[in-house]
């Protein structure tokens, strides 16, 4: 087995529907703006507080800038009208986060500390002083041990582009070549080794490991070289096709190197780790390779196989995450099969929604774990596009 069915539950048999998705979409956005207090923000969900109580966590990844960040972004897309501005909300995050840093002392980084806070609050209401703090925030990311995504450089670069894209202002691009050229440097074994809560380990997945650094530093190209391209696409298409685990049509990829897995217990199947976030992450990659294609179809079949997740709805490690590979998958080869698939996990997500709201009698008010991700997932099955939020889209 390459996946461990009891991670996973029996996908609904609710056909897709458009107004069943929006719908879902304006409850998840009224249960959020209802929800909100602007001294406690939004409560912490039990799912969250698993290993001990949180703060007001005010972070991008389980924190009140994403929501906010998600609720701008649904508005700005067209799925919703917010009842409430969020400008004020989003600037004073910041203040906040730096009396009270959401895990014991402040960090650069994008999901988890400064940059993303920052990178939200120019988005609705931008200024220089949040352009020259997030500049700092960047360089002093250059050297991040953690070498990932969700802590270190790679994501301060990925704020850098966006900055870029919104200003076009040259420094943003030094300060993305000056990241790209130590990543890559660092790029010395088959993966990078990841200094991560205090261990060593070799992370294929795209939240702490290769597939996040590979996705920031192609989404990052035009800044790069030619050669630089060139060399990034066949490094990557090769670790994937080295580290594939196939059967008869499926694909899946472990956590590490060092947890190869030799039973359905050593895997995931979810965005963070597995088949459904290597496909997500690479699939803009190598699009003349069949052989590459062939591997990335493969892992969405493994992630249809699967089904949805039990953990619930949201990206990170959530049926909504799982369906944003689908529609990679459709942007990719334009077979229909691979949006009528995301569709089928956006009606599960949705009732998946509506179950854990019955059963904690609140809504989970977060964007990487729970319900805002999941709308954004729902409004990408809507329009038939594949911009993972925080990663396309920002």
């Amino acid at each position: 087995m390459l996946f461990d069915p009891a991670a996973h539950e029996r996908l609904t048999d609710r056909p897709w529907s458009e107004a069943r998705a929006r719908a879902a979409i304006g409850a998840i956005v009224a249960d959020a703006e209802g929800a909100f207090d602007a001294q406690a923000l939004w409560p912490a969900h039990p799912r969250d507080e698993e290993e001990g109580p949180l703060p007001a966590v005010t972070s991008l990844y389980l924190g009140a800038s994403g929501v906010v960040w998600a609720l701008a972004e649904l508005e700005r897309l067209g799925a919703v009208e917010l009842r409430r501005s969020w400008e004020a909300t989003a600037v004073g995050l910041y203040e906040r986060y730096l009396a009270a840093p959401d895990f014991g002392e402040a960090v650069p980084s994008l999901w988890m500390g400064e940059a993303g806070i920052l990178l939200a609050a120019h988005r609705l209401a931008p200024a220089r002083w949040q352009e020259e703090r997030l500049l700092a925030c960047v360089r002093a990311n250059v050297a991040n041990p953690s070498w990932e995504l969700m802590w270190g450089s790679p994501g301060t670069m990925l704020a850098a582009q966006v900055m870029h894209e919104r200003t076009c202002a040259e420094v943003w691009a030094e300060a993305w070549r000056e990241s790209a050229e130590r990543l890559m440097r660092e790029w010395r074994d088959v993966v990078w080794q990841q200094d991560l809560y205090g261990r060593a380990v070799h992370v294929l997945g795209p939240a702490h490991g290769f597939a996040g650094n590979v996705y920031v530093l192609a989404r990052g190209s035009r800044l790069l070289a030619d050669a630089g391209r060139a060399e990034l696409e066949a490094r990557a298409v090769a670790v994937a096709l080295e580290y594939a685990r196939r059967d008869r049509d499926g694909a899946q990829w472990p956590p590490a190197v060092e947890q190869p897995g030799g039973s359905s217990g050593g895997v995931r199947t979810q965005w963070c780790h597995g088949a459904p976030g290597i496909v997500a992450s690479l699939a803009g990659l190598a699009p003349g390779d069949r052989r590459f294609t062939d591997v990335l179809v493969a892992g969405g079949e493994l992630t249809w196989r699967a089904g949805p997740l039990a953990k619930g709805p949201g990206l990170c490690h959530g049926t909504a995450g799982n369906g944003y590979a689908f529609l990679k998958l459709f942007a990719r080869t334009g077979d229909e099969r691979w949006l009528a698939r995301a569709r089928a996990f956006a009606m599960h997500a949705a009732e998946q929604v509506e179950r854990m709201r019955g059963a904690h009698g609140r809504g989970r008010y977060t964007l990487w774990t729970g319900d805002l991700g999941t709308a954004l997932y729902l409004w990408s099955c809507v329009t038939a596009t594949a911009a993972v939020p925080t990663l396309d889209s920002l």
